[in-house]
């Protein structure tokens, strides 16, 4: 098939034209109506500082929580596919245990408010856990090159403890939604996929590794990825239990500098940034995977 060109109609030019007259009048309210006055100047100081004794630009304060905000979502994602995979197949198994198992894990999750899931686990669960298994000792007795692993992937080590919980939070909400989305894609499959897979001999796991999983996959992948997209900017809310990412710093830049419209509109750009290169490796992973299934 032949890719169709793109007309741009006279619907889309003043649909256009709205967008931007929105857009002006706003900023003339907020220069006129409020009497803000804007100073952009400041913003790349907040983004990266120089160190006078290295002689080197490093990350400041918003580029630091935007790597926390990366490293979350990262590891959010992670650990929520991970469960959403698991507790997905629990739900199509033919176990009474396993659906029930899938179902309870569905119904809590989804039906705790995100904010009041990452209190319960911060100060009953973690707060209770985390010291009884020692992470934090472990992780201080550990050497110095291996504290720089720690570093890069889970951020400073004196937040690894509250880090740790913020991402298992993060996991678990998440993962309950990414459940039903392998569920409904597993469930989408036709019958006679498993019909000809099972003449085949292959065995319920064969079957679901080689044909169903791959097929639903491909099925699923666009509502995964408006999941994934939705991990990175719920992971916000982390800022709660004094998570340092992207919207807790921006908060601080704000209580010290009242730079409200600038911090937030830069903030609103990073986090577009993550989420458009996000949508966009989703849909060439998505293009590849249509054409190998071809």
């Amino acid at each position: 098939m032949q890719n169709q060109k793109t007309k741009i109609k006279s619907l889309d030019i003043l649909t256009a034209i709205i967008i931007l007259a929105v857009i002006i009048y706003l900023i003339y309210r907020i220069k006129i109506g409020l009497h803000y006055k804007w100073d952009w100047g400041v913003i790349p100081q907040y983004l990266f500082r120089h160190d006078p004794k290295t002689h080197r630009w490093l990350p400041n304060m918003l580029m630091q929580g935007l790597f926390t905000t990366i490293r979350l979502s990262i590891w959010g994602t992670f650990l929520a596919t991970l469960i959403g995979t698991v507790m997905g197949l629990c739900r199509v198994s033919r176990s009474l245990f396993y659906r029930l198992l899938g179902r309870t894990y569905v119904e809590i999750i989804r039906n705790i408010p995100p904010l009041v899931l990452i209190f319960i686990f911060y100060f009953f669960i973690s707060s209770q856990i985390m010291p009884f298994v020692g992470l934090d000792r472990f992780v201080a007795d550990c050497p110095k090159g291996i504290q720089m692993i720690f570093t890069f992937l889970f951020g400073p080590l004196p937040m690894f403890q509250a880090f740790l919980s913020a991402t298992i939070s993060l996991a678990l909400f998440e993962g309950a939604y990414i459940t039903e989305i392998i569920r409904a894609g597993i469930q989408s499959i036709e019958k006679g996929q498993w019909e000809a897979s099972y003449a085949l001999g292959l065995s319920r796991w064969r079957q679901m590794r080689h044909i169903v999983l791959p097929q639903a996959v491909q099925r699923a992948l666009p509502p995964l990825a408006g999941q994934f997209i939705s991990t990175v900017k719920d992971s916000a809310i982390v800022s709660v239990i004094s998570i340092q990412e992207l919207t807790f710093q921006g908060m601080e830049l704000m209580s010290a500098t009242y730079l409200t419209f600038e911090i937030w509109i830069t903030i609103t750009m990073m986090y577009f940034l993550i989420t458009f290169i996000l949508s966009l490796g989703v849909g060439h992973l998505e293009t590849k995977m249509r054409k190998s299934m071809a």
